[in-house]
C-alpha cells in the first residue's frame, strides 16, 4: 500500500484502500480440501424445514392461541349477523319477521350460540393476553391452567347467557 491512509466510506464501511482479493489457481494435486472428497453422512430421519403441527405434543396454550384466531374469524363473519338484526330492526316488522324466522330454528340457535361463545372466549383470552402483555402468566404451567379455565369459563357464560336468555323469554310469554 501507499502512504496515504485508506478512503473509507461512512455510507457503506468499504475500505476501498485494501488490495483486491484474487482467485486461487488449483493444481493438479489431490488435497482434499473440497466437498465431493469428504462426503457428509446421510441424514437419519428427514425433518421438517419448519415446525409443524404433528411435531408438537398438543398443549392448552396451543389449541387457545388458534382457537382465539378461530373466534376472531368468527366474530368478524358473526357481524353480518348483527347489521342483519339492525337493518331488520330499523326496517320494521315487514323486514324483522325473516330475521326472527332465521334465528329460531335450530341451525340459527346454533349459529347464534357459536356467536355468543366466541365472544365469551375471546373477550376472555383477551384478557389473558393483556395479562401476559404486563408481564403475568408466561410459566407454562400457569398459562396451562388459565387456558383451560378460560376455555371453560367462556363455555359457562354462553350456556349462562342463552339459559338466561331461555327462562327470561318463558317469564315474558
Amino acid at each position: 500500500m501507499s502512504g496515504k491512509p485508506p478512503r473509507i466510506s461512512k455510507a457503506f464501511a468499504v475500505d476501498w484502500g485494501a488490495p483486491r482479493p484474487t482467485l486461487r489457481h488449483r493444481s493438479n494435486d489431490i488435497s482434499g480440501d473440497s466437498m465431493a472428497d469428504n462426503p457428509q453422512k446421510p441424514i437419519a430421519r428427514a425433518r421438517p424445514l419448519s415446525p409443524f403441527v404433528s411435531i408438537y405434543r398438543w398443549s392448552p396454550t396451543m389449541a387457545t392461541s388458534i382457537t382465539h384466531r378461530i373466534t376472531g374469524i368468527g366474530l368478524g363473519l358473526g357481524t353480518v349477523l348483527i347489521c342483519w338484526w339492525l337493518i331488520a330492526t330499523a326496517s320494521g316488522p315487514d323486514s324483522y319477521e325473516p330475521f326472527l324466522a332465521a334465528v329460531a330454528n335450530p341451525v340459527g340457535k346454533i349459529i347464534l350460540f357459536g356467536f355468543t361463545w366466541a365472544l365469551a372466549y375471546h373477550l376472555l383470552n383477551g384478557m389473558r393476553h393483556l395479562a401476559w402483555d404486563l408481564g403475568y402468566g408466561f410459566d407454562p404451567r400457569s398459562a396451562n391452567i388459565w387456558s383451560v379455565v378460560i376455555i371453560v369459563a367462556s363455555l359457562l357464560l354462553a350456556v349462562g347467557f342463552f339459559g338466561y336468555a331461555f327462562f327470561m323469554k318463558g317469564a315474558t310469554a
